[in-house]
């Protein structure tokens, strides 16, 4: 039987609501720092969510021309800003592969909605005529891979993954599978989301998914596996991953910077928004990630949780880690960004997959911050309120979205042969 190719990360970019690089996110990450604030995308004194956590101080005339500005919904440019850091650390287009040989898999949640919003007004006020030709180039999932394409000048495969919240995982495990069909050889694979508009707040809102208990305390708003949690707080962003083949990288001398062992994805068929009880769909989604990586769950030693603070959620998934792991989940670290950085719809897997890298890489697991009541049903080590050193040679990272999907994806230190 021929052997598996072997697919490994070799670079890393980011721009999220507590940092626009890697570093800076992941330093934010580590100290516990809140990037959730009152709304200043529109005045939310119409909406009952009035917190978010937006991208701050991110000129993006800094990094684009005016009519690129002008053409690119925010989600698109998030992404492009990304991609390029992520490509620039690995060094991949000065890797000696040929155009076809590189693509990009991105997950995306609801795109464009915000210019939705904005050109449905003007064709309200002024007629359809006046709706601009750019909606539907600005609006589409698949206009962000496309734009990614060009700017780095891609030509392997290339699609958008639209899963809700599970999409940046998914895009990270669909692109480490074209690699191991010998597909592409190197991947650009994550999730990139701008959805904070007045539409989008209003209808998270309105089907009680958001929390409005914490309006005049935005940073304690997301609070995963806490007592107190009464629903997610929105945020947006970027993360990239260059995914590439072991055997290649090694080759160039590339820094590999983790491994992906293992993907796993599963269909809950049981509620358009609401999770299966018992995690029962997010479990096999984990214990098939474990299988593919050929770990036992004893070989686990962090997960970074979906954990969006909402309260069948955290509750469920804290049982679909106890039917994967048994006695050994009691062992585990398990943490939560969105404590920080809002819940990114389709590009949170990727972002948290930077963060479960930077956590194998330096050897500790981030916190849950505003974790101070905890709930009888969540008892794991949720690593409350400060980053915790500890061992981690596996880690999972865990997505579930609307709709019942759920994904998982195992990443490992990289050692010289499996």
């Amino acid at each position: 039987m021929a052997q598996v190719r072997r697919v490994v990360v070799t670079g890393m970019g980011a721009v999220t609501p507590i940092g626009n690089n890697v570093a800076d996110f992941w330093r934010n990450l580590k100290a516990g720092h809140s990037g959730i604030r009152r709304i200043t995308r529109f005045d939310p004194k119409d909406v009952a969510c009035q917190i978010a956590a937006e991208i701050k101080d991110l000129n993006y005339e800094d990094h684009f021309d005016k009519k690129e500005i002008r053409k690119n919904e925010d989600f698109t440019k998030n992404a492009v800003i990304a991609a390029r850091e992520a490509a620039a650390q690995s060094g991949i287009r000065d890797a000696g592969l040929a155009p076809e040989e590189i693509g990009c898999v991105l997950g995306v949640g609801i795109g464009g909605i915000g210019f939705i919003q904005e050109q449905v007004l003007a064709m309200k006020e002024n007629g359809a005529r006046r709706v601009s030709p750019m909606l539907i180039p600005k609006i589409i999932a698949n206009i962000a891979p496309g734009q990614m394409t060009i700017d780095l000048e891609l030509r392997g495969p290339s699609m958008s993954v639209v899963t809700a919240c599970a999409a940046g995982t998914h895009a990270i495990g669909e692109a480490a599978n074209m690699i191991q069909r010998g597909d592409a050889t190197a991947m650009l694979a994550g999730g990139s989301e701008a959805a904070i508009c007045e539409i989008a707040i209003a209808g998270f809102s309105n089907m009680q998914a958001l929390t409005t208990k914490f309006n005049d305390r935005p940073e304690e708003g997301s609070r995963p596996f806490d007592s107190q949690r009464s629903g997610f707080v929105m945020g947006e962003g970027a993360a990239i991953l260059v995914l590439e083949e072991y055997e290649h990288a090694r080759a160039r001398g590339a820094e590999i910077l983790a491994e992906v062992l293992g993907y796993g994805l599963s269909s809950d068929a049981f509620h358009i928004t609401a999770p299966a009880p018992g995690g029962e769909g997010g479990a096999r989604a984990i214990a098939l990630a474990l299988k593919r990586a050929g770990l036992p769950p004893t070989e686990i030693q962090y997960i970074n949780a979906h954990g969006t603070s909402t309260p069948l959620n955290d509750k469920n998934e804290t049982e679909a880690v106890k039917a994967v792991f048994g006695e050994h989940a009691y062992k585990l670290k398990m943490s939560s960004n969105k404590s920080m950085i809002g819940h990114l719809l389709g590009a949170a897997g990727a972002v948290e997959a930077v963060a479960t890298i930077m956590s194998i890489r330096e050897q500790i697991a981030p916190p849950t911050i505003n974790f101070t009541q905890p709930d009888p049903d969540c008892d794991l080590d949720y690593v409350p309120n400060q980053a915790q050193p500890c061992p981690i040679e596996h880690a999972i990272s865990n997505s579930l979205g609307f709709g019942g999907h759920n994904c998982t994806i195992v990443l490992g230190r990289v050692n010289g042969s499996r």
